[in-house]
């Protein structure tokens, strides 16, 4: 008794503390995204009653009806879940080390590596390498970006000159792309390279040092006034 006592008030312990993240989820989100209950509840009702409206056609309302429920319910979490990424995604935007929180959250299959290049002015270059090759990534101004972009570039080709190697810059400018669209991008990217070619290409990164390596940089977004020290070796 006294275990199925304990067992009962885990799970009771453990279920308001989901609800209660996802309230606190939905709160941020609507903050952001002012429709997101409306479309959310549309997409349940329609998708329900889509599916009762077939089981009344067929002559089988109930098996549908359960059906349209599970259905239902699965796709609000995801319409949910995706308006959700765009408004975190929404807030960060704008912030140092955005990208690289984006980044953290790709997938698997990812390798990825922030700040490995950087100026005294907070331009970053994030690194990402899964089987599309090797992503580098920029967040700051982009015309100074370039020149970050092309040194980390001539550093790497070192080392993995046989890896294809793509360059992105976060913004909303032309040839950018926005932050809430980096992880897309870097999915719909053709995969050339075999699982073993992504070990070795990391690898051989690896060996090669980066800036995190050598620095205290913290991940995901960093305080807007933390400035590089000027004896500093930057990349």
């Amino acid at each position: 008794m006294a275990r199925k006592a304990n067992a009962t008030g885990a799970g009771g312990a453990e279920n308001p503390g989901r609800l209660k993240q996802i309230a606190l989820t939905y709160k941020m989100t609507r903050r952001v995204d002012s429709k997101v209950g409306l479309v959310v509840a549309g997409t349940g009702i329609v998708v329900f009653g889509v599916l009762l409206a077939i089981g009344f056609l067929i002559g089988h309302p109930v098996y549908t009806g359960i059906l349209g429920f599970v259905l239902a319910f699965l796709a609000m979490a995801i319409i949910f879940g995706r308006r959700a990424e765009r408004a975190a995604f929404g807030q960060m935007e704008g912030q140092p080390g955005a990208a690289a929180a984006v980044l953290e959250n790709v997938g698997r299959g990812w390798t990825v590596t922030p700040a490995v290049a950087m100026n005294r002015n907070q331009d970053v270059v994030h690194r990402a390498v899964g089987k599309a090759g090797i992503v580098l990534v920029g967040e700051g101004n982009p015309n100074r970006l370039r020149g970050l972009l092309a040194a980390e570039k001539k550093r790497m080709a070192r080392v993995v000159a046989d890896a294809p190697v793509h360059d992105v810059i976060v913004g909303d400018g032309d040839g950018q792309i926005p932050l809430k669209k980096l992880r897309t991008h870097l999915l719909k990217l053709p995969r050339v390279l075999p699982g073993p070619q992504v070990t070795t290409v990391n690898d051989r990164l690896r060996a090669l040092g980066d800036l995190m390596s050598n620095m205290p940089v913290p991940k995901g977004p960093m305080p807007k006034g933390m400035r590089m020290p000027r004896g500093g070796k930057m990349r």
